[in-house]
């Protein structure tokens, strides 16, 4: 059985809220960024992959294929996905790359809402290709 990515953004979303009383309250923010991002973005590519038969590779320049196969439609909801991945992706480089990271908790209360917003963007497509 294959991974169920939605579990990253449940998990994203418990590192947010348990971050307020705790000491390692910047790691598990920078964590929740990250793992949004990551939910938001092999649930992006999955449909990519089962629903419309696009090969993606299994390496780092997925990340920019997805964007651009979204991003490259006429479409309304698909250009939102491209849009929001892209939002998702500068914000969890730097979660994951910068020393320092200012407004953390807004950056990670937007990266779980940006996730959710391509989970239900996803989920629209693929209720169009079933009617």
């Amino acid at each position: 059985m294959s991974f169920d990515w939605t579990q990253y953004l449940f998990l994203a979303q418990k590192l947010t809220k348990g971050s307020a009383s705790s000491s390692n309250q910047e790691a598990m923010l920078r964590s929740a960024i990250s793992r949004a991002y990551y939910a938001a973005f092999c649930s992006a590519r999955n449909f990519l992959r089962d629903s419309r038969k696009k090969v993606i590779p299994s390496t780092a320049v997925a990340h920019g294929i997805v964007k651009e196969i979204f991003g490259s439609s006429t479409d309304k909801i698909e250009l939102a996905i491209a849009t929001d991945l892209d939002r998702l992706r500068i914000d969890r480089n730097k979660a994951d790359y910068n020393d320092v990271v200012r407004g953390l908790d807004p950056m990670s209360e937007f990266a779980l809402k940006l996730c959710q917003n391509i989970f239900l963007n996803i989920r629209t497509l693929q209720n169009r290709q079933q009617d």
